[in-house]
């Protein structure tokens, strides 16, 4: 077992790849009264285009990772939640473009717990009644999330951002879809992706790791899998650089229009630190222009034209990457029109030392709060794990960046041949 001490937070990670390939991570944290474990697979929905060791290539369905979390709690025997349950923890598990994780938190009972997490997601039992019962389902929820506002704003401003990368298809499919899945193909993908070697179980919180760690070996010493591992090739569409569409409206149920704006990132293929870099370049960059004390902000709140939904994010992934901006306004044209404006200001005078550096002290503040949430450390080591880079690399990154690359990226990225608009207005003003 390796032990790495990051001085600058006061951890102490403990890691070890087991003989199948897993990765496992313990990061105690003595005090916390909680535990909190996941076990992550790097597969998401977007991996529907594949070859295995050198095979055919392979499609599968849009929606199968989502649809194949649900069927792991499908068990011949048992009930995963009770079995949860009966020991104090809480289990869930979510998928999204790039992942698919399942995870539980407990106060007690660290080890039987993650016994039930590991035997749990390494035993599949699918048959096709269950598939089929599925299907009506998942079908439910994908109709529920197309009437939900805020889902439809994101979920078509990346239709629009994106002409071929599977990035712009719903993470759960479509119900035509989901009606092509058989327990045939969720066989075929959980041999594929689930893995140990394609996985990783990262667990913080208060317990002994050499005791945890020595559980784990035992859990999986227990256990067979395919050898050697299957060497996953992954096929995306060539993406271009332009829009699929400059704007896209939609109707719903709102008391207030939606209007989300997006800066598609044309060149990507970037991983560990420099895509690590990049990632906490733009967050500052946007922080700057967008965040609740930019002048922008206040402009817009004094207007009338924000409300507290008012927000903005980055995503950045290996083979794409976007910043989004938006949130409920009276009036979506005069929103974009004010971010056009003062994007445009920004690009002709620059950005203030002082903005810079007070940007910068809140985003190394807020990341070192963060450290106290052992939720959002187990989720965001996994994410950027499975990029090459590392969670405990983000404070010094933070650190070195200065305020010419926060500029070049300015002029790199918030490009507006390369922007795009979401609108959902209320469907009882349509005309």
């Amino acid at each position: 077992m390796q032990t790495t001490t990051f001085q600058q937070v006061n951890e102490t990670l403990y890691s070890e790849q087991l003989p199948n390939g897993l990765k496992v991570y313990l990061l105690p944290k003595m005090g916390f009264g909680k535990t909190y474990a996941v076990f992550t697979t790097r597969y998401g929905s977007i991996d529907s285009h594949f070859r295995i060791s050198g095979g055919a290539e392979v499609h599968v369905p849009d929606g199968i990772a989502h649809f194949l979390e649900h069927k792991m709690f499908d068990k011949q025997d048992r009930d995963v939640f009770q079995d949860f349950s009966r020991n104090g923890a809480s289990c869930n598990a979510f998928t999204t473009f790039n992942r698919t994780a399942y995870l539980f938190s407990c106060t007690d009972l660290v080890e039987e717990n993650l016994n039930i997490l590991l035997d749990f997601v390494q035993e599949p039992y699918f048959t096709e009644q269950s598939v089929e019962k599925e299907k009506g389902i998942i079908g439910q929820e994908i109709r529920m999330y197309d009437d939900n506002p805020d889902w439809k704003v994101y979920t078509s401003l990346l239709k629009a951002m994106y002409r071929e990368h599977p990035v712009r298809i719903e993470i759960a499919g479509t119900v035509e879809s989901i009606a092509k899945i058989t327990k045939d193909t969720l066989y075929q993908c959980y041999e594929t992706f689930y893995h140990p070697s394609n996985m990783i179980l990262f667990v913080v919180g208060s317990f002994d790791p050499e005791a945890i760690m020595q559980a784990v070996r035992k859990n999986q010493a227990g256990k067979s899998f395919s050898s050697p591992a299957p060497k996953i090739e992954r096929f995306f569409p060539q993406e271009p650089a332009a829009l699929a569409q400059k704007q896209v409206e939609n109707h719903l149920a709102v008391g207030l229009p939606k209007c989300m704006i997006g800066f598609k990132d044309a060149h990507v293929g970037l991983s560990g630190e420099a895509l690590l870099r990049r990632e906490m370049t733009t967050k500052l960059l946007l922080d700057i222009l967008f965040g609740t004390s930019s002048a922008l902000y206040q402009k817009l709140y004094e207007a009338g034209l924000i409300t507290e939904s008012f927000d903005y994010d980055y995503t950045c992934e290996q083979d794409y990457a976007y910043s989004l901006v938006g949130g409920d306004t009276p009036d979506p044209e005069r929103l974009k029109e004010m971010i056009q404006q003062e994007i445009s200001h920004y690009l002709q005078t620059g950005i203030a030392q002082d903005e810079f550096e007070r940007s910068k002290r809140k985003k190394i503040g807020h990341f070192l709060r963060s450290l106290n949430s052992i939720e959002y450390i187990a989720n965001q080591f996994t994410s950027y794990t499975f990029n090459g880079t590392d969670l405990f690399a983000v404070l010094p990154v933070l650190e070195s960046i200065t305020l010419q690359e926060v500029t070049e990226r300015m002029g790199e990225h918030l490009r507006f041949d390369q922007m795009a608009v979401s609108i959902v207005r209320s469907a009882a003003n349509r005309e």
